[in-house]
């Protein structure tokens, strides 16, 4: 298998004048190409800052972070920038779509960043919304959406740029328990299609769509379970 990700001894440490808080206390980890991955641990467990990590949103104190092959541990933050919008697909449990934009405009906007001519974003912007299952719903404003339909649109806005992972904060957490099914089955058949999917939650129910599940506590992995690796006595 391919690794997509790769993570030696990773440390995070924040500072608080001269006392120096540890989140994260040495995490290895790999991730491979086209695993669904769920990462628990209860508040202060460090998934919030391994997750920014995993995403380029924030750099380790210590240790080595390979990312499709590249090493980002050291990146400077627009270099860190450049490999989020090529690299990663995010998906929040806020939506953060823009109110003014249309559902496609939104799906688009990674790709005004890439350079990507207009009549090209608007495309991939319709075939991502179809992907999802929302075509129909195109020149709608997120106002004019369900929670459920926003989130959709969010998914798609993350597929838009075909990155190397989808990492997903939470991403039933203002949803209800129908639509919540409803996104993790859009999930499922994103991971079944070939992408590499994270999953952040606290929901044992959210996280057991996933097929690892890796459970972190005070800043180390205290498990990592493969559901897919049958067990033999």
């Amino acid at each position: 298998m391919n690794s997509v990700l790769h993570l030696e001894d990773i440390k995070k440490s924040y500072y608080l004048g001269r006392q120096e808080l540890k989140v994260l206390k040495g995490i290895s980890l790999e991730i491979f190409r086209n695993e669904y991955v769920a990462l628990m641990g209860p508040s202060g467990s460090g998934k919030s800052t391994l997750m920014n990590i995993l995403g380029c949103l924030d750099s380790p104190t210590g240790g080595k972070y390979i990312l499709n092959g590249e090493d980002v541990s050291k990146m400077a933050d627009d270099d860190l920038a450049e490999v989020r919008n090529k690299e990663i697909g995010f998906v929040f449990q806020q939506f953060n779509l823009l109110p003014r934009l249309t559902a496609a405009e939104n799906v688009a906007l990674p790709l005004i960043y890439k350079g990507t001519p207009k009549k090209l974003r608007m495309e991939l912007a319709l075939e991502m919304l179809d992907r999802v299952g929302l075509a129909d719903r195109s020149h709608h404003k997120p106002n004019e959406l369900s929670g459920g339909q926003n989130q959709r649109v969010a998914i798609a806005r993350a597929l838009v740029n075909n990155p190397s992972i989808i990492l997903a904060d939470e991403p039933t957490g203002n949803l209800d328990s129908k639509t919540s099914v409803e996104i993790m089955n859009i999930f499922d058949k994103i991971q079944s299609d070939g992408n590499t999917v994270i999953l952040v939650t606290h929901e044992e129910d959210i996280a057991n769509y996933a097929h690892r599940i890796i459970r972190l506590r005070d800043g180390v992995i205290e498990s990592d379970h493969n559901k897919k690796i049958a067990v033999t006595s």
